[in-house]
This record gives structure tokens, C-alpha cells and sequence, in this order.
């Protein structure tokens, strides 16, 4: 209950920054995360946690070698996501500042990224900013899955976006829609050249 509470508190302070009203449903963190190659990936980010709940599926699943960490701009949301997961480490930060906080980790290149970030809420020049950081540091073969709502498709931004991802990966798929999620939702999930 109270991180759903901090969850509305966030989005209606800051609209643009957190792009829902609840945390993700257990289905959507299945499909965000069930997707990766988990035997396979060795340095994994997640660009914007919220309340952890892809973050604690995300820590289940790690190998043992791998090397994580999240990225979170809300100080109360970074809180309830070190609470909930508190062996993953929680930078409050932007995802704009990936390649410092890579070198930090000592992560030469990524493998996978998990992102809850409201891209539809993003102007151009960030969606922009942030997939070409994120695109120069992954690794060859690296897995790229975000979220989309139903509603922000079709907006501009979102529109948009997805012809982003499909000039920045060579495979872009989707999953099925979960209904059970509030609001709907579907995973986009890609995987970059070698």
C-alpha cells in the first residue's frame, strides 16, 4: 500500500518522470524479465526501478557472475526499491550518465537492459540522448526490453520512439498485451547487431 501511495504521490508531482499511476503488475515484470537469456548475461542495468519490483525479479534471476545495477532520478522511489531489493545497488542518477557509472561499476559493455522509463513522456532530444548511450555501451547480441502502455502508442512521442527502436536494433518484437496491468501493457523486446 505504501509504495503504491508513493507511487501516485511521484507521477502527480512529476508527470513526465514517472509514466504510471501504479507499480507494475507481476505479469508485466514476467514479461519484461523471463524474456532474457539469464545463463548468458553478465552485466545487466535497469534504467528507472521505481518501487524494485523488476529489480527484485531481475536480482532472482542473476547469474552468480554478473555485475548489476539500477538507475533511479527519484530519491523516494530509489528508498522503496533499496528496501525491497537490498543487495542491488541504486544509483539516484539519470540515465544519461550511464557511461560514468558503467566505469564506476567497471562494466566495459553491457549484455542486458531493463527499462521502466516513461519514453512516451520524453522529448525527442531525450529518448535521443539516452537509446544513443545506451546503444554505444551494449554489447554485441545485448537484449534491450522496455514497457509501453496501450494509450501513450499512439501519442507522438510514442510513435515515435518505436521507429527509434527500430532504427537502433536489429530485432525488435513484442509480447502479448497484459490486460492485468494497470494500464495495459506490452513488452518491447530487442536485441542488438553484431
Amino acid at each position: 500500500m505504501r509504495e503504491s501511495l508513493t507511487f501516485l504521490k511521484e507521477f502527480i508531482k512529476h508527470p513526465t518522470k514517472v509514466g504510471a499511476v501504479a507499480p507494475s503488475s507481476v505479469g508485466l515484470v514476467n514479461a519484461m524479465v523471463d524474456w532474457f537469456d539469464w545463463d548468458r548475461v553478465r552485466n545487466v542495468v535497469e534504467f528507472g526501478p521505481g518501487t524494485g519490483v523488476f529489480t527484485e525479479a531481475i536480482v532472482e534471476r542473476l547469474h552468480p557472475e554478473a555485475t548489476f545495477f539500477a538507475i533511479e532520478r527519484s530519491p523516494q522511489m530509489a528508498e522503496l526499491a533499496r528496501r525491497r531489493c537490498p543487495s542491488a545497488t541504486i544509483y539516484e542518477d539519470s540515465a544519461t550518465n550511464l557511461n560514468a557509472l558503467c566505469d564506476q561499476q567497471g562494466i566495459q559493455s553491457i549484455d542486458a537492459v531493463i527499462c521502466g522509463l516513461p519514453w512516451a513522456s520524453f522529448p525527442e532530444s531525450l529518448q535521443a540522448e539516452i537509446m544513443e548511450t545506451m546503444i554505444d555501451r551494449m554489447s554485441d547480441q545485448a537484449q534491450f526490453a522496455t514497457f509501453a502502455y496501450w494509450q501513450g502508442v499512439v501519442l507522438p512521442a510514442g510513435r515515435r520512439f518505436s521507429r527509434r527502436l527500430k532504427s537502433s536494433f536489429h530485432t525488435v518484437g513484442r509480447s502479448h498485451t497484459v490486460w492485468s496491468n494497470v494500464p495495459p501493457a506490452f513488452v518491447y523486446r530487442c536485441v542488438k547487431s553484431s
